[in-house]
């Protein structure tokens, strides 16, 4: 079947209509609405102005047919915050990709250095862990490796976390950031105390819980200590990776998180398609004891992210004193196709790249799930993965402008090819571009055409929290 592709200067007086770029003749998929038909969209300054049966004409046409048209997927959990990473985004069919776990501060700094110079629309939480490693002078970057490590804080300095924490959200985070697995001395109370602030605001916590796996105290005990904390003081939680925290125990998880929601809380949840996490190998998360908090795994288990090697106990002891990624091989595959169909489970990539080096999931997440999981698995149906990547971090995040095909909503459209999309990206080649995707759209504008980056747009913007 010919797809004719990107055709520049349409005719506009056939149909009286004067649209900015026309999506013609693809088969629309929007879960909001529940739309699964032949459709054309109009876009006009930046917005989807129109959803028709009708020819429509405008200054640009991307000819779908064949293909699927669907929200621009949204990112809620992507440590990745740089050029290549929004490059390799947009071709997963990423539009918005989110640092929310970790999350930022300074706030403002932050969004100011992306503003105007991104591909792809971005936002951050106020982040503890920054605010931690700033007041606790830790040697840290993304994660602390020290002194926010070794100790715990003193009164006066958590009260300045929580000062920074709070200015952050004055500057319009989308939330708090919490990773209280990296901090081993944080306390209960000072968790809860977290919790209030997030109530206060209103305003979601996106959480690494504290414990993982099926010791005790494990991941079971971690959910109990964040859906009390949300009992207790009314906020809104979002749990990341529920597969590599919850392990063999993510259904027992995924029962509780249910439970809670029955009962009116507001809490959420979300996963990777991939079977290994990846964290700082010189982390808390490898302090002694890992291997049965991993839910019983070994040196051999480890997959160091610069060099692709599998870790030995010598190894393992060498690259934890410098630090640096290494991929966690202990999810089991059912466990995975779990996540993948429960209806409760967003898709979210958890993924970062550094010149080549990391995870696949920051490359591939997105089209892993529509290539294996949906096409060749048939874990989930279509239209309950696209929800998974965009009605529903959209509607997490109180932003209804994205995650839909509606007139008003932001043109923000990813267009694939359900019947070849898929993943390259590898352990060993992470930094591969997914296949499939010809066509996203951002504000608008169209960054990927053909199947190629499209050089010298910047489109992306900051997303804030009420804007």
């Amino acid at each position: 079947m010919k797809r004719a592709g990107w055709i520049a200067i349409f005719a506009l007086r056939a149909w009286g209509q004067n649209y900015d770029l026309v999506i013609a003749n693809g088969r629309v998929l929007d879960p909001a609405s529940k739309l699964d038909a032949v459709r054309n969209v109009g876009i006009r300054n930046g917005k989807i102005a129109a959803i028709s049966t009708g020819a429509l004409g405008g200054r640009a046409t991307i000819d779908a047919t064949g293909l699927t048209v669907a929200p621009g997927f949204i990112d809620l959990h992507s440590h990745g915050q740089t050029a290549e990473n929004y490059r390799f985004k947009a071709r997963d069919g990423v539009t918005t990709a989110l640092e929310l776990e970790v999350g930022a501060n300074p706030v403002v700094g932050w969004y100011a250095e992306r503003e105007g110079r991104s591909l792809i629309n971005f936002g951050a939480t106020s982040g503890e862990l920054p605010a931690r490693i700033a007041v606790m002078h830790d040697s840290g970057a993304l994660l602390p490796r020290d002194k926010a490590v070794e100790r715990a804080a003193t009164a006066a300095e958590f009260g300045e976390i929580v000062t920074r924490v709070r200015r952050g959200l004055d500057e319009g985070a989308l939330g708090i950031g919490m990773g209280i697995a990296y901090l081993p001395h944080e306390t209960r109370a000072e968790v809860l105390e977290l919790f209030r602030v997030a109530a206060q605001r209103k305003v979601p916590l996106y959480v690494h819980m504290r414990n993982g796996g099926p010791m005790e105290p494990g991941v079971i005990d971690a959910v109990q200590e964040v859906l009390a904390d949300a009992v207790a003081t009314g906020a809104s939680v979002h749990i990341v990776h529920i597969t590599s925290m919850g392990l063999r125990e993510a259904p027992l998880c995924l029962e509780m998180i249910q439970g809670a929601r029955a009962r009116g809380l507001d809490v959420t949840t979300e996963a990777y398609p991939y079977t290994a996490g990846m964290t700082d190998l010189g982390s808390a998360i490898f302090d002694e004891g890992w291997q049965q908090r991993q839910g019983g795994i070994g040196y051999g288990d480890l997959q160091w992210a610069a060099t692709g090697e599998r870790l030995t106990a010598e190894t393992f002891a060498k690259y934890r004193k410098q630090g640096g990624f290494v991929a966690i091989h202990s999810i089991p595959e059912n466990i995975v196709q779990l996540a993948m169909a429960n209806p409760l489970v967003m898709i979210a990539s958890d993924g970062i790249l550094n010149e080549g080096k990391g995870h696949p999931r920051a490359a591939g997440t997105f089209a892993r799930v529509l290539g294996r999981y949906v096409r060749e698995l048939h874990a989930l149906a279509l239209m309950d993965a696209v929800a998974k990547m965009t009605v529903m971090p959209a509607d997490r995040l109180g932003t209804p402008s994205k995650g839909r095909i509606a007139v008003g909503a932001d043109a923000d459209v990813t267009v694939f090819d359900a019947a070849r999309v898929t993943d390259r990206a590898t352990f060993e080649s992470p930094a591969r571009y997914s296949e499939g995707i010809p066509y996203v759209i951002v504000g608008g504008t169209v960054v990927v055409n053909r199947g190629e980056l499209v050089p010298g747009v910047t489109p992306g913007r900051g997303v804030k929290k009420n804007n």
